[in-house]
């Protein structure tokens, strides 16, 4: 019996299984989708699709560094534990290298970017199915430079950053650059500098400011003008904790901030360094966690004996 791509489409559907892996269970029997369903359920591939429903919100950060091209990855999991096997940690890292070679346009397009004549997708299937978790390629970040680019790993991967500048690809400058991306991963810095603050952002926070001191009745009395250059205090005060460039320098010694950092390697070095972009990656930001329900779970034990 003969069989076409939509048939190995449809048992992808019904499974959860990769599309190579679908290809071989119906050439193994001779295009029969039912027996096909038996082989993949034999060979434990097809125990995929009932775990595609549980929270992955843990996983790992990586880097990969190629000239003048930086990527990061976050690829999640269920559980720290699985983020900690070294198969898994193979894998994300062959994910980075993928997206350095091809330049996906998402995560969609990676998954159909080949590894050693698999795909992504197809590989993030069969590692489901081999490591017993649920796990999802989650974002990246890619970056080619005419300047430099750096990344930084912290805590085996819990978060990770991207540094690009203009500046030339020396030792010192790298050094300078991981130290921002230190720096990064420390404090979260929104933006680059206070120029690429959104005027709504800016707005936003200046209501609640001013919210802040209507409420305060030491103010009462005080005048608008008074007021408004309270305002533009804190505000200036506030951008600079979200502005990378105009943080205090974490480990400067006489309270400079990243950009007089910048400005005195640069000295050294006899050339310019102008930060272009960063990026900053931690692992399940934003994302539901899942939350064991220790009691229940034992009451279930206790069910079942």
């Amino acid at each position: 019996m003969a069989f076409t791509a939509s048939d190995v489409k449809e048992l992808r559907e019904m499974t959860g299984c990769g599309m190579m892996d679908c290809k071989k269970a119906l050439t193994e029997t001779d295009g029969d989708k039912e027996k096909a369903v038996e082989i993949l359920r034999e060979k434990g591939l097809a125990t995929v699709a009932k775990k595609a429903g549980r929270i992955a919100s843990e996983g790992i950060v990586e880097s990969y560094i190629d000239g003048n091209v930086g990527v990061m990855v976050e690829v999640n999991s269920e559980t720290d534990f699985v983020a900690k096997n070294a198969d898994f940690r193979e894998f994300v890292g062959n994910v980075a290298k993928a997206v350095a070679t091809a330049a996906p346009a998402d995560v969609e397009a990676l998954k159909a970017v080949e590894c050693d004549g698999v795909t992504v997708g197809d590989l993030l299937t069969e590692k489901i199915a081999k490591i017993g978790e649920n796990m999802n390629i989650r974002r990246f970040e890619r970056i080619e430079t005419t300047g430099v680019v750096v990344d930084y790993i912290h805590a085996a991967g819990k978060i990770g950053v991207l540094v690009e500048a203009d500046a030339p690809a020396n030792d010192e400058v790298k050094e300078a650059l991981r130290n921002v991306a230190m720096q990064i991963a420390a404090l979260n810095p929104k933006y680059l500098s206070s120029d690429d603050v959104p005027e709504d952002y800016k707005e936003h926070e200046k209501s609640i400011l001013i919210a802040q001191l209507k409420n305060d009745p030491k103010n009462a009395s005080k005048p608008d003008e008074i007021i408004e250059k309270m305002i533009s205090g804190r505000l200036a005060k506030e951008l600079k904790e979200v502005c990378l460039l105009e943080q205090l320098y974490v480990k400067a010694e006489n309270k400079e901030s990243v950009a007089k950092y910048l400005e005195m390697v640069s000295s050294k070095v006899g050339a310019p360094i102008t930060l272009k972009k960063f990026a900053r990656f931690e692992t399940g930001e934003g994302l539901e966690k899942k939350e064991d329900d220790f009691a229940a779970e034992v009451a279930a034990m206790a069910g079942n004996n």
